[in-house]
């Protein structure tokens, strides 16, 4: 089961974009009012933690309403956290989109460009993709972050890894390129979370919200053919 999502366009500015995302994401309250973040947020909490009251609702409600007011004062478009049943409990992700300002008439010319940039890094893995809204460039990296022995089980200072998928797509319809990012620590599904990527990229659309306001069906992570591949890097 897949969500549509047309996400809150809060400069006035940008050309509509919709995109499906899987049952696990849970999309964080970005607004441009306060009162409408505050609802949000409220929505979100009890769909984050559906076990609990108001107890844990109340207080964290405010939170959340701080960290989409932050997100959307970044730029950020969408964002969500996904959270996904594992062999170890919870396979977790983070995710997020953003578009800024490109200048381009042609998309094919702008993904062009974005694909010469990205590969100047030789830590980045580059790919052309051909999303069917259009051309698109993959960017695959991963980042490590020290622990200090404190935050460790064994007392012992290590790094944490984390993988990060970023897909830039030029806007057809105007001169706007998005960003999708997801970022896991979770490298031992990251296979599945590269096939969840292109699912979600796949889905995208530049065509205004339908007037009946009816749901579109789109491709999801469970059965879907993803619209491109990302060679594992040995991340795992």
């Amino acid at each position: 089961m897949t969500t549509t999502v047309a996400p809150e366009n809060t400069s006035g500015a940008l050309p509509p974009i919709r995109f499906t995302v899987p049952t696990g994401f849970h999309s964080l309250p970005i607004a441009a009012t306060e009162e409408e973040r505050d609802e949000l947020a409220a929505q979100f909490v009890r769909e984050l933690y559906p076990n609990g009251d108001e107890a844990l609702w109340t207080p964290a409600a405010p939170y959340y309403a701080a960290v989409g007011e932050l997100m959307e004062s970044a730029g950020l478009e969408y964002s969500a956290i996904g959270l996904f049943s594992s062999e170890e409990g919870v396979a977790q992700c983070s995710f997020s989109v953003l578009a800024f300002p490109s200048d381009h008439t042609d998309p094919e010319v702008a993904a062009n460009g974005i694909q010469v940039v990205l590969a100047n890094d030789p830590l980045n893995q580059v790919q052309w993709v051909d999303l069917p809204s259009g051309p698109a460039v993959a960017c695959l990296t991963a980042h490590q972050m020290p622990l200090a022995p404190e935050m460790t089980a064994d007392g012992q200072e290590t790094h944490l890894t984390s993988g990060q998928i970023q897909v830039f797509v030029p806007f057809p319809t105007g001169p706007f390129t998005a960003v999708f990012t997801l970022n896991t620590p979770m490298l031992k599904y990251w296979d599945e979370f590269c096939t969840m990527m292109f699912a979600t990229v796949g889905s995208i659309s530049f065509e205004p919200e339908p007037e009946d306001d009816t749901e579109q069906p789109g491709p999801g992570p469970a059965g879907a053919e993803p619209v491109g591949t990302l060679q594992n890097s040995g991340w795992k």
